[in-house]
């Protein structure tokens, strides 16, 4: 009768657990920031929710709280955030290489551009006006961050004024606000224009034709 020879028993092979990528910090931030932006703008502070910018992260609320104290601090973080993009992008132009009514043509085309192209840039600061610039007022480096775009707009003037290319009774911080203003409506009152006046403000051409309108109009205002 055969013997049964005994199976040697084996080990069984250690489970490899899958290795942990560290917690990156930064770029949790960074997505928190960019969510937070187009629900902020969508539904504004009182209808935005923690939870939603927490399932589209993949992290949870725990974890933005980590980052931020509250809903209201996130919020503000997330306006220093557009008008830190915005005002970084700026300092790109390089307008001081450009004569000065190109510069100012340069200036105004890229403000409208730039607000075409964000909306929700546009929406959150239409917001915030709701509010009354009440978490503005709370931020400790929006001035701060402002203070480049109207020296840049100063710059050009006053290069104009030595050219003898622009006249000269106009304050730098109203020019600023006039090229805001006409490039802000063009995306803020876009759509209840075009139902009313029954006109695709949104083509490429009604884009071309109203760009170029802009940068006249100012450049014009401004022309000596």
């Amino acid at each position: 009768m055969n013997e049964t020879v005994p199976l040697k028993a084996t080990k069984p092979e250690a489970r490899r657990s899958p290795a942990t990528r560290p917690y990156d910090a930064e770029k949790s931030l960074a997505d928190i920031l960019e969510v937070a932006t187009a629900e902020f703008a969508d539904k504004g502070l009182a209808g935005a929710r923690i939870d939603v910018i927490a399932a589209a992260t993949r992290t949870s609320k725990r974890m933005i709280y980590y980052h931020f104290e509250n809903k209201e601090a996130l919020y503000i973080a997330v306006l220093e955030a557009a008008y830190r993009r915005i005002r970084a992008i700026e300092t790109g132009l390089h307008l001081d290489d450009l004569a000065p009514e190109d510069a100012l043509r340069k200036l105004v085309a890229f403000t409208f551009d730039y607000q075409h192209d964000n909306e929700p840039f546009i929406r959150l600061v239409m917001n915030e006006n709701m509010h009354r610039g009440e978490y503005l007022a709370r931020s400790s480096i929006i001035q701060e961050l402002n203070v480049p775009a109207i020296d840049a707009v100063r710059r050009v003037y006053e290069r104009g004024l030595e050219a003898g290319v622009f006249r000269g009774d106009i304050d730098p911080v109203d020019l600023h606000m006039s090229i805001s203003a006409l490039c802000f409506f063009n995306v803020a009152n876009r759509y209840t224009f075009s139902l009313i006046f029954k006109r695709d403000l949104t083509s490429a051409a009604a884009l071309r034709s109203r760009r170029d309108s802009v940068v006249e109009m100012v450049v014009r205002y401004v022309r000596r």
